[in-house]
Order: structure tokens, then C-alpha cells, then sequence
């Protein structure tokens, strides 16, 4: 177990007033634990954006099963990097639109090459990638 640090930080109190409210909000048990949580977002983010480091992320697509062929160009870019692409979701929204999730890993340049190919496929209407590291970060 590692060592546990005190530190002081000043903060206007206007700004820690809206802090706390989020805590609250976002049921934090105390100031402790949203800062902690806060640093190993930041850490994780800069290290996702300057680094290809394996990591695993799910890639959101919303698209309309109108478009021709919509399904089989989604699959058919699945499976082109099947290595990568661990498990997809195919959720029927509405009579227009679906929606379809899936699980990837890898590099990160490789898995954002992946994201971009099926977000610019025609007709996704909208995606987005979210990756995070396997990394432990204390």
C-alpha cells in the first residue's frame, strides 16, 4: 500500500461552494475522494493523448438502418480488425434508428483508427469514443 500524503490547497470560496455542490451531486463521500478521482482522470487523459499505450475503450454509434447496407459496412469494418474489436451491442432505438456499442482494445492510435473509420461509415449519425488505460494509477 502506498503512502498516504497530506496536502493544503487554497481555493477561492465561490469556487469551492460549486465544488462541493457537485460532490454532493455526484455522491463523492467526501473532498478527499473527488480530487483523488479528478488527478487520475487528468493522468489518464494526458496519457492517452501522448502516449500508445494498450488500452480499452467503447466506441457509441447512432445511425439510421434506413442507410443501404448500414449493417453489413459496420460489421464488415468489425471484422477487419477482429483482433481489436472484442464485443458489440445492437440496440434498436426507434423505427429510424439504432444504435450499436462496441467493446475495443489496443493501441491507442489502433483504436482510435477504428473509431474514426466506423464514425465516418455512411450514415452513423453520431459516435464517440471513450477509452481509458489499463494502467494502475494510484
Amino acid at each position: 500500500m502506498s503512502d498516504t500524503m497530506r496536502i493544503g490547497v487554497s481555493i477561492d470560496s465561490k469556487l469551492l461552494e460549486k465544488f462541493d455542490d457537485k460532490i454532493e451531486e455526484k455522491m463523492y463521500a467526501n473532498r478527499s475522494e473527488a480530487i483523488r478521482d479528478l488527478i487520475r482522470d487528468f493522468l489518464v487523459t494526458d496519457e492517452l493523448e501522448y502516449s500508445n499505450e494498450e488500452v480499452i475503450g467503447s466506441l457509441t454509434l447512432v445511425y439510421s438502418h434506413d442507410t443501404r447496407g448500414i449493417s453489413d459496412k459496420l460489421n464488415q469494418l468489425q471484422h477487419e480488425d477482429f483482433t481489436n474489436v472484442l464485443s458489440s451491442v445492437h440496440l434498436h432505438l426507434n423505427e429510424d434508428n439504432c444504435m450499436e456499442i462496441v467493446a475495443i482494445q489496443g493501441n491507442s492510435d489502433k483504436i482510435k483508427e477504428i473509431a474514426d473509420k466506423l464514425i465516418s461509415s455512411k450514415g452513423v449519425k453520431h459516435g464517440k469514443l471513450v477509452m481509458t488505460s489499463y494502467n494502475e494509477i494510484e
